[in-house]
């Protein structure tokens, strides 16, 4: 089953739903990125949540980028993606290792640590819309809830998980995010919070076949759910030598020309794909 988004309306609009399986594009992120359980577990949750905020975007040059500083082992986390499916993230300490915590699940949270969780939205507007917020557990889907209802004022209840193999290979990934509108009534909150509290995880729902579709009408089936779109998902960098060549001219005469002085290829590696571009001596006095 290939990476898909699904998103869905119920109770007469009352309601606002995504699903998405994300095992494929977490697993190649592990690869690039050669990351621990704990990282890839981490890094999939942040990228699931990436993806469905970034559909719901409109504009063909929209990002939505999620960046996550703690004061744990993993650093941080950075993750962007655009309005198209596409995603791409890395963890500053992609090979941090820590024992499962006391329920022997991912211990997320303490490798993590306290700290921020800022989402920035660009849709070509001056000056992006930036909103932060102190992370609440650092397991991700608790700290976007609190974001949601923070930032945006919209009651919203986040699932994340990623499901790990015993040789390290991604299981299933994969989330939810549902929403209710400002005008649900109260026996539409209470209907939704008992169904969401019944839930066990929505990897183990994965992981018994269920697809984003069936993991909607479980969910939402009782309550006129309705379908209205499905997005395929991926890993994407859209890095190149081109835009790292601007990037380093956007350093400044003066610091190009002590690369010259020291008369050696300079080497500079991207974040999200892991990719090395060399650049000679030759191709820095054309910077200039």
């Amino acid at each position: 089953m290939s990476d898909y988004i699904v998103r869905a309306m119920a109770a007469g609009g009352q309601i606002r739903a995504f699903v998405a399986t994300t095992k494929e594009l977490t697993e190649k992120a592990r690869q690039i990125h050669n990351t621990s359980p704990v990282a890839t577990a981490a890094l999939g949750r942040l990228m699931c949540a990436g993806v469905m905020m970034g559909v719901t975007m409109k504009g063909e040059k929209d990002l939505t980028t999620l960046s996550i500083k703690g004061d744990g082992p993993l650093g941080g986390l950075t993750v962007t993606a655009d309005s198209k499916g596409g995603v791409k993230g890395y963890v500053n300490n992609p090979s941090f290792v820590n024992p499962a915590n006391f329920f022997g699940k991912f211990d997320v949270g303490g490798a993590i640590g306290y700290g921020t969780l800022t989402v920035i939205k660009d849709i070509g507007l001056k000056e992006p819309y930036s909103g932060q917020v102190g992370l609440m557990t650092g397991e991700i889907a608790e700290d976007l809830t609190y974001y949601f209802a923070t930032s945006e004022q919209v009651p919203t209840s986040v699932g994340l998980g990623v499901l790990m193999n015993k040789e390290n290979t991604v299981r299933q990934a994969g989330g939810f995010i549902i929403q209710l509108m400002p005008f649900a009534d109260d026996e539409v909150i209470d209907k939704l919070e008992q169904k969401i509290n019944s839930i066990n995880s929505v990897t183990t729902m994965l992981d018994e076949g269920m697809s984003p579709e069936a993991i909607l009408e479980y969910i939402l089936g009782d309550m006129d759910l309705e379908i209205t779109d499905k997005t395929d998902t991926y890993y994407k960098c859209n890095c190149s030598k081109e835009k790292v060549k601007k990037a380093i001219i956007s350093i400044g005469k003066k610091d190009i020309m002590e690369m010259i002085n020291d008369n050696k290829p300079i080497e500079v590696n991207c974040h999200f794909c892991n990719t090395n571009y060399e650049f000679s001596i030759e191709e820095l006095k054309k910077m200039l």
